[in-house]
């Protein structure tokens, strides 16, 4: 038997029907004997929990939330106890709201490894296709805030990718050796309440003189797709902002009809 390459990590908070999709994708797309599949519940309580008890092609663990806590801290937490249970060369994040579309989308990430043995991680800080007008504009506002933060006192701090804002490996599609995040002394859940789970990890792993690298966006979306927020969104006691929440839903589902999701939903035999 051949031994898995790769473990792939999958927190779920009470995104029952956002949950089976990414799972059903997964199962449709990877080939088992490469990947091990770790879900993690966050303390759901709820029909998602039930579906993934169901799923014997998975290692589920469930995770006690610890009083209360915040949203970043909780799935960094989760991650890091999926974490302790990989064996395999490779480790990777995603969320529910992630959702695979290719068959080939597992060689695609790992081919920079076998390059470069000096990386420890590959992945995206932003997963989505934007039109070419709007990734125009979007550069052409940051170079205005480039220019207009530092006088109006917010500084390079609030600027995406500049301060303490840096860029790293955000968790919605992350693969990593598991060696050096072993060794690195950090794992997800490093940081306060509100630091998102891998910042932390990206920058030490980085002073250790490891590379990481971003995969473009254009290109990571023709293998994966991340709705993004779909936990915030489709449970608004969490505090996302009503425009976020409708921003969410219409994305949502925009990418539902893309995957055809009514089908995959319908379709039990991949749960087995």
């Amino acid at each position: 038997m051949i031994a898995p390459e790769v473990t792939i990590l999958v927190p779920n908070y009470r995104t029952p029907e956002v949950t089976r999709l990414c799972l059903r994708l997964l199962r449709r797309h990877t080939d088992p004997a490469r990947a091990r599949v770790v879900v993690i519940d966050n303390d759901s309580a709820d029909d998602s929990l039930d579906y993934l008890r169901s799923l014997d092609w998975i290692t589920l663990l469930e995770r006690k939330a610890r009083g209360t806590e915040a949203v970043a801290k909780a799935h960094a937490r989760a991650l890091d106890l999926g974490l302790a249970a990989v064996e395999t060369p490779y480790v990777l994040s995603i969320h529910t709201d992630t959702f695979v579309r290719r068959d080939d989308w597992l060689d695609m990430l790992l081919a920079p490894f076998a390059r470069d043995p000096a990386l420890a991680g590959v992945g995206s800080w932003k997963l989505e296709m934007r039109p070419w007008l709007q990734r125009w504009a979007k550069a052409a506002e940051r170079q205005v805030q480039r220019l207009v933060f530092p006088l109006i006192g917010k500084g390079y701090g609030k600027l995406e990718g500049l301060g303490d804002n840096w860029y790293y490996l955000r968790s919605h599609c992350a693969l990593y050796r598991t060696d050096p995040v072993r060794q690195s002394g950090l794992g997800f859940d490093a940081g306060d309440d509100h630091t998102p789970a891998g910042k932390l990890l990206h920058r030490r792993l980085e002073e250790q003189g490891w590379r990481m690298v971003f995969l473009p966006g254009e290109r990571l979306s023709r293998y994966l797709v991340h709705v993004n927020h779909a936990t915030m969104v489709l449970n608004p006691d969490l505090g996302a902002k009503t425009r976020t929440i409708r921003t969410g839903q219409r994305r949502l589902a925009r990418i539902r009809a893309e995957l055809g999701a009514d089908a995959v939903l319908a379709d039990t035999s991949l749960d087995r």
